[in-house]
């Protein structure tokens, strides 16, 4: 689809058409960025970056699958270091 990029105040703007933005799942805020020189738009989910991390942690608690990955310190030396 064909559209000029019109004046709107300071800026300059698109009008996009309301069947184009359903399709595309954009509804309220979007994410704008440049991509190999498109301008792309995607939808925000507003969703916490970690949500559902408490939950998670409470359910590996419960399977016995919490424990410590890595060593308490990685060098011999730093268990003497002051924090």
């Amino acid at each position: 689809m064909r559209t000029a990029i019109r004046k709107i105040g300071n800026s300059q703007g698109v009008l996009i058409p309301k069947p184009l933005l359903a399709e595309a799942g954009l509804e309220a805020d979007v994410d704008m960025a440049v991509e190999n020189g498109a301008l792309v738009l995607r939808p925000i989910h507003d969703r916490k970056p970690r949500a559902g991390w408490a939950e998670a942690a409470r359910e590996l608690a419960r399977a016995g699958d919490d424990a410590a990955i890595w060593p308490g310190f990685a060098n011999a030396e730093d268990a003497s270091l002051k924090w």
